[in-house]
């Protein structure tokens, strides 16, 4: 008989249980998006016809925002549908990941689209100047007051959806409602910055006020893209855990009886709500391979008690040195790059 204890190996691994999903807040979400998506259709239109009307370069930067954000919705919507695919042989811990690469083009798209055209605006303005006409300045200001009662709308429905999810701790966790969220902000506060700048463009004559809120509206969205995008990174090249989820792990690990030491504790989110558990584990002496099945299978299924999204439980009985497993930077929770 097989017998796993100090100075042995072995290796034990399985699912998790059930797949976990909240399908009724994936539903809520795509509400959301698509609320987010069907105003800024509407205001990026209306406001790229009063930007060429008026020759506001303010307005035409906010109609290139209403398109990125536009088009970062639809990213949205695909995201939602891709990532709840079950796994499959080629994917064999699902399609969770989606969620983060599609919130990762979104970010770009806001760069790109948004950002770096307002940045242009905004430098063409100050290169060329602004010949604008009242009856330009009215249009322009009746259409960003429209925009910013639909994005004020948008950005209320975001937020009632994120304390309807738990606060903004565990709401802000699913990315594409984060990034409704930021984008519908952003939207308001662009919106204030541009009607800022026609005014004080109206008021003084002078057309780098409206420079300076194209300038503006790019810096704040180039700071929202890169915010975005940097969370997008860590989740899609494998961001462990929070902290209170693995310290409950090794702390339910370390009570087990069975178990000498916990030499190391890995985790990984594979998805919104799913998260791979691999731990090497050193065994008390004395067990044959029945009693280690027994603890294997009665240790994950607690870990799935105590960590509802960890799906993937993995156990490694290791003679790997104590020492040099808690130096491990994955052991310890060390992070590496920018």
């Amino acid at each position: 008989m097989i017998r796993a204890g100090r100075g042995s190996r072995g290796f034990v691994s399985g699912t998790g249980g059930e797949e976990k999903t909240d399908r009724k807040a994936d539903r809520r979400t795509r509400v959301t998006v698509l609320v987010a998506l069907a105003a800024n259709l509407v205001i990026a239109a209306a406001k790229a016809v009063g930007g060429f009307v008026a020759g506001s370069p303010a307005l035409l930067s906010e109609a290139a925002h209403s398109v990125a954000d536009s088009m970062n919705e639809i990213f949205l919507l695909a995201a939602l549908r891709r990532s709840r695919r079950p796994a499959d042989r080629r994917h064999p811990f699902g399609y969770g990941k989606e969620r983060f690469f599609w919130s990762l083009l979104a970010a770009v798209g806001i760069f790109v689209m948004g950002g770096c055209f307002s940045f242009f605006q905004g430098v063409e303005a100050l290169r060329t100047g602004a010949d604008e006409k009242l009856g330009g300045y009215v249009a322009g200001l009746i259409v960003l007051g429209v925009a910013l009662l639909a994005e004020g709308g948008s950005l209320l429905r975001a937020l009632h959806q994120v304390r309807g999810q738990g606060g903004l701790a565990d709401g802000m966790r699913d990315p594409a409602l984060r990034t409704v969220v930021a984008e519908d902000g952003t939207a308001v506060l662009g919106v204030c910055l541009a009607m800022t700048g026609m005014a004080l463009h109206m008021v003084t004559g002078q057309v780098v006020w409206e420079a300076c809120a194209s300038l503006a509206i790019g810096a704040l969205l180039v700071y929202v893209a890169y915010r975005l995008g940097r969370e997008a990174r860590d989740q899609l090249i494998g961001e462990a855990a929070d902290p209170e989820a693995s310290g409950r792990i090794r702390a339910l690990l370390r009570a087990q009886p069975e178990i000498d030491s916990v030499e190391a504790l890995f985790t990984m989110k594979t998805g919104l709500d799913s998260t791979l558990v691999a731990a090497r584990v050193d065994l008390v002496p004395g067990l044959d391979s029945e009693r280690v099945e027994e603890v294997a299978v009665r240790i994950k299924k607690s870990i799935a008690r105590t960590v509802s999204e960890a799906d993937q439980v993995f156990l490694d009985v290791t003679d790997r040195p104590a020492r040099e497993a808690a130096e491990s930077p994955a052991a310890t929770g060390e992070r590496g790059g920018a």
